[in-house]
């Protein structure tokens, strides 16, 4: 069966800057991650933008990536370094020459070391500082933007950084999520007013990671509910200034009474008999529910701005892929306004605290000579994107 989607329908693919470039001065260069890597030289992406160029191209029009704030402003309040400046305004400038609109993430999960000192995200004060950050990005780089994501994520930042302490600064304190959401949502209001100001036509939000939390067990049922409403609503309501939803789906977590996934309880799902990824639960129906719930707390546009699977073979990213996609299009036609579908991600990166081994890429990058290959999922999201269209 063949599913077309609308002809204003847009495709891209996503990176983050920390992930795939060399660790400048942020928090977490020299991080240990799992299988003993560390954070500091990821994909060498600085050292091969022309040739990532060529891949970003091939997978629909728009390219969702970031910058190193740590690598463009050494203090705060200072001027953007000039160097690091203009490779960045020379690359967005030959993507923008190659027909890809750019949405650009001002905040993808990595603070500055100056940031940091100053108490993070946990000090008010900081607002103002990530304020004048925002400034000078829109200043250098606002014209070749279309579409801007303040902060990448903020409720899975806010847990992995202050509950969980698995991101720096490794605190375990479900208190502090609240200062640091409210400080997060103050910053995206003043950046999102800037924005605005240089380029009311652009599009401003945030990407919301979503989860399907669900009990499996009847003892789960209220842990769940509490994950759901801290992880879903507690975010929102510090964010309120949004031209459409930015959604982020990954995530299948059953609780039995309590959360299990792969990463912390291997096996356990598979005993269960729930498909799974390397990290997750797999379920991509509950992309679809996340939806629909999301779009009756604000009726406004949805841009599926990350997704994928983490898997080492490319014919499951395949048909994860074609799964997704009939989910979105099933919700489109229940009436959901889905704008554009970014897939998650273009080529392997290091994937936060588990490593290089967890690859999410359709391009395959070697953990050594960082050399990069298309897979045959690569080559198969190309033609979707070029289709508009995907056989399922």
């Amino acid at each position: 069966m063949k599913i077309a989607f609308p002809n204003d329908f847009f495709w891209g693919t996503s990176t983050s800057a920390a992930q795939t470039e060399t660790a400048f001065d942020h928090q977490w260069k020299g991080f240990q991650a799992r299988g003993g890597f560390l954070f500091d030289r990821t994909t060498d992406h600085e050292l091969r933008r022309d040739e990532d160029l060529e891949y970003i191209c091939q997978f629909g029009t728009v390219y969702r990536c970031g910058i190193d704030w740590s690598k463009l402003q050494r203090s705060a309040f200072e001027k953007f370094n000039e160097k690091t400046t203009d490779e960045y305004k020379h690359f967005l400038n030959k993507l923008n020459k190659r027909g890809m609109s750019i949405i650009l993430v001002l905040h993808h999960f990595a603070n500055p070391i100056w940031f940091e000192k100053n108490g993070g995200w946990l000090n008010p004060a900081n607002v103002a500082a990530f304020g004048n950050y925002a400034e000078q990005c829109i200043e250098h780089f606002g014209s070749y933007i279309f579409n801007w994501n303040t902060f990448n994520e903020p409720n899975a930042y806010a847990n992995c950084a202050y509950v969980l302490g698995t991101f720096p600064p490794y605190k375990r304190n479900p208190n502090l999520t609240i200062r640091v959401l409210r400080n997060m949502g103050k910053a995206h209001s003043q950046a999102y007013d800037l924005i605005k100001k240089s380029y009311p036509k652009s599009s401003v939000s945030i990407s919301l990671n979503t989860a399907y939390f669900k009990a499996v067990h009847p003892l789960g049922r209220i842990p769940a509910a509490i994950f759901d409403a801290w992880y879903h609503r507690l975010t929102v309501r510090n964010f309120r200034k949004m031209d459409y939803w930015g959604i982020s789906y990954y995530t299948f977590m059953p609780f039995a009474p309590f959360p299990v996934t792969e990463v912390d309880n291997p096996g356990k799902l598979a005993k269960m008999g729930i498909p799974h990824d390397k990290m997750w639960g797999y379920y991509p129906q509950g992309l679809g529910i996340i939806l629909k719930r999301l779009c009756k707390i604000r009726r406004i546009p949805v841009i599926v701005i990350e997704n994928g699977i983490c898997t080492d073979d490319p014919q499951v990213r395949i048909q994860s892929i074609k799964d997704y996609l009939k989910v979105i299009h099933d919700t489109m036609q229940s009436g959901v306004d889905i704008k554009g579908y970014i897939h998650w991600s273009t080529w392997d990166n290091f994937e936060w605290n588990l490593g290089p081994t967890y690859r999410f890429g359709l391009v395959h990058v070697d953990l050594e000579t960082k050399n990069r290959t298309m897979t045959a999922a690569g080559e198969f999201y190309a033609k979707v994107t070029k289709d508009n269209a995907i056989e399922i």
